[in-house]
């Protein structure tokens, strides 16, 4: 048994609430389901006037975001790849990617893919605070897990060891893959 029931909300700083709220359920469909505002930072005690809102993202997932107006504006860790810092999203099938790519391109956001990753497809795209986003849809069979599962071990120990890629699962990259 785990320690941890589920993730009760992941937390971002975004540069305008009602915006972001709008956005969200504009493009992904997520619900607004709470609004907290303080004047001063619960934990800390600090005074900090902050919007904290909360958005349903399905099956019981909760992305929020802070708008803090007494902070400097928001950047990203120069050090790390714009691509590599996101949040993905499952959606039921490439039929919906496909959807929701045209949505967005259709008002203008630039999108990314489908980008094909053997196991599943995805597209990227960035929300109104520089936040990128992927949406994924599953196309892995069911013998790819269980691929994956038995070398997950064997590929982080040996990138633990060597700082390379490990080859165990060069298949979903190189178009070795026979099926099941």
């Amino acid at each position: 048994m785990s320690l941890i029931r589920k993730i009760h909300h992941v937390a971002y700083r975004c540069r305008d609430a009602k915006e972001t709220v709008e956005w969200y359920g504009k493009y992904l469909d997520m619900r607004f389901v709470l609004a907290i505002a303080e004047n001063r930072v619960p934990s800390t005690g600090e005074p900090d006037p902050y919007m904290h809102v909360f958005l349903d993202a399905g099956q019981g997932n909760i992305l929020a975001f802070f708008e803090l107006p007494s902070k400097p504006a928001m950047r990203r860790d120069p050090n790390t790849p714009a691509w590599t810092q996101h949040l993905a999203f499952e959606v039921d099938s490439v039929d919906v990617l496909l959807q929701v790519k045209a949505r967005l391109e259709a008002d203008g956001i630039a999108v990314v893919g489908p980008t094909d990753h053997t196991i599943f497809k995805s597209i990227y795209f960035f929300d109104p605070s520089g936040h990128r986003l992927e949406l994924a849809a599953n196309t892995g069979t069911p013998r790819m897990a269980q691929l994956l599962d038995e070398v997950k071990w064997d590929m982080l120990n040996e990138w633990a060891r060597t700082r390379r890629a490990p080859g165990h699962a060069r298949w979903m990259h190189d178009g070795s893959y026979a099926g099941e």
